[in-house]
C-alpha cells in the first residue's frame, strides 16, 4: 500500500537521472528514465501488485520529471 512517506522516492529518482545524464545519457531521455524508474520502484518496492505498481510508478516518476523541470524553468526565469 503506498504510504505518505514513500513520496521521498521522487528526489531519489531525480538523484538517479542526474547519474543517467553524467554519465552521457541525452537530455531528452530524462523524463523517460524518471517514468521507467518510477515504474520499477513503484512495481519493486512499494506494492507487488502489478496494477498498482505501475500506476503508483507513473504517478512517481511524472511528478520527478515535472519537479524536474518546474525548478529547471523557474530558476532559468530568476535569472533574466
Amino acid at each position: 500500500m503506498f504510504e505518505v512517506y514513500n513520496i521521498a522516492i521522487i528526489p531519489l529518482i531525480l538523484g538517479l537521472v542526474e547519474l543517467f545524464k553524467r554519465a552521457g545519457v541525452s537530455n531528452r531521455f530524462s523524463p523517460f528514465i524518471a517514468v521507467i524508474l518510477g515504474v520499477l520502484a513503484g512495481i519493486f518496492y512499494i506494492t507487488t501488485d502489478i496494477k498498482q505498481g505501475i500506476i503508483i510508478g507513473l504517478m512517481l516518476g511524472l511528478s520527478a520529471s515535472g519537479l524536474y523541470s518546474g525548478s529547471k524553468n523557474f530558476m532559468q526565469g530568476s535569472g533574466k
